[in-house]
C-alpha cells in the first residue's frame, strides 16, 4: 500500500502540472504514455521492441496519437489514417516474409492495439485542448465510478458482474459507481455551474453514458490481461501497474465525449 500511494503521488506531480499547462508538453507525455502502453502489448505478446512489427506499432501510435493539424502539411497523406493504412499494410506484407514468425493473429493484434491505444491517447490530448475543465470532467467521471465501485462493491456486493474475466467486480458495485459519479456531478453543475455549455439533463446523462463506457473499459483490459495470462500490463508504475492498468477506462471514455460532440 504504500508503495501504491508513493507512486500515485509523485505521478500527480508530475501529471497534473502537465495537464495544467497543455500544449507541447502535455503532448510528449501523451506519446510518450501511448509508446508504452504500445510495448506493454509486445510485451504481452512477447515480441522485441526492436523488431520491424514493433517498430511499425510504435510509429502507428504516434501517428494516431498526433493532433489533425500535424497532418495538414503533410505531402500526399494529409491523414493519420491514410497512414495507419500504410502501417497496417505494412504489418499485413510482414506476415508473408516473415518466414512464420508472424502471422495474421499478430498483425490483428497489433492493429487493434495502435487503434486502441492511439485513438484513445489522441482524444485524451484532445479533451485538453477543449479546456482544462472538460478533460477534467472525463477524468473525474472515470476516477469517481471506480472509486464508488470499490467502495460500494466492497460493502454490499453479492452478484459478480463478469466472473470470468475480473471476479472481484459486482453489479452493486457497478451501479454504485455510476451513482456516485452521477450524483456528485449534479451537485458540481448546481454548486458552481461547471461545464454551462450544457444544462443539467444533458450533463448527466454524459455522466451516466461515460460511467458506463468507463467500467466497459476497464473490462476490456482485464479481458485483455486474462488472454494472455498476464496480473499487471506492465510495472512501470509500482503498485499500479503499467500504463493500460490506468489508462484502460480513458481509453474509451476519451473518444466517446468526441462521440456524444464535447470535443467539437
Amino acid at each position: 500500500m504504500k508503495t501504491r500511494v508513493i507512486t500515485a503521488v509523485v505521478a500527480l506531480i508530475i501529471f497534473v502540472p502537465l495537464l495544467i499547462m497543455g500544449g507541447a508538453p502535455l503532448l510528449i507525455l501523451t506519446l510518450i504514455m501511448g509508446v508504452i502502453a504500445m510495448s506493454e502489448i509486445l510485451r504481452m505478446k512477447h515480441r522485441f521492441f526492436v523488431s520491424a512489427e514493433a517498430w511499425v506499432s510504435f510509429i502507428g501510435v504516434v501517428a494516431l496519437i498526433l493532433p489533425n493539424s500535424f497532418w495538414q502539411d503533410v505531402p500526399l497523406i494529409k491523414s493519420a489514417h491514410i497512414f495507419f493504412y500504410i502501417l497496417a499494410f505494412l504489418l499485413l506484407l510482414h506476415t508473408v516474409f516473415s518466414r512464420n514468425h508472424f502471422n495474421f493473429d499478430d498483425a490483428g493484434t497489433l492493429t487493434l492495439a495502435m487503434l486502441y491505444i492511439g485513438t484513445g491517447f489522441h482524444y485524451f490530448f484532445q479533451a485538453d485542448t477543449k479546456g482544462l475543465a472538460t478533460v477534467m470532467f472525463g477524468m473525474l467521471i472515470v476516477w469517481l465510478t471506480d472509486s464508488g465501485a470499490y467502495m460500494v462493491g466492497r460493502a454490499i456486493g453479492k452478484h459478480k458482474l463478469a466472473p470470468k474475466i475480473s471476479p472481484n467486480k459486482t453489479w452493486e458495485g457497478s451501479i454504485g459507481g455510476s451513482l456516485v459519479a452521477v450524483i456528485v456531478v449534479a451537485s458540481l453543475y448546481t454548486i458552481f455551474n461547471w461545464l454551462p455549455a450544457y444544462n443539467f439533463i444533458e450533463l448527466l446523462l454524459f455522466a451516466i453514458v461515460l460511467s458506463i463506457a468507463g467500467q466497459l473499459g476497464d473490462l476490456i483490459e482485464s479481458g485483455l490481461k486474462r488472454h494472455f495470462n498476464v496480473k499487471d500490463s506492465g510495472n512501470i508504475l509500482p503498485g499500479h501497474g503499467g500504463i493500460l492498468d490506468r489508462f484502460d477506462s480513458m481509453l474509451v471514455v476519451m473518444p466517446l465525449m468526441s462521440i456524444l460532440g464535447m470535443l467539437i
